[in-house]
């Protein structure tokens, strides 16, 4: 079953309420994303990163994970 990009925006949401929030892609399995969020301040990316990663519940996991890959920026707002 393919994702779309408004339901890896909805995960995210999930976990990150107020942050800013960019999908694109359009295949139903490669993405890009940015979320800028306040609670990234003080994070390495790494951390950022798997914040995020933790947010989409499991659906990269694996190769049958529904989403295939995720070219992910995060950061903090300036």
């Amino acid at each position: 079953m393919a994702i779309e990009a408004h339901d890896i925006e909805a995960l995210i949401r999930e976990s990150f309420p107020k942050a800013k929030i960019t999908v694109q892609g359009d295949d139903g399995a490669h993405f890009s994303a940015e979320v800028i969020d306040e609670s990234f301040r003080g994070m390495n990316r790494v951390q950022q990163q798997r914040a995020v990663y933790a947010a989409l519940k499991g659906k990269m996991d694996g190769a049958h994970g529904e989403l295939h890959a995720l070219a992910l920026t995060t950061r903090a707002p300036e």
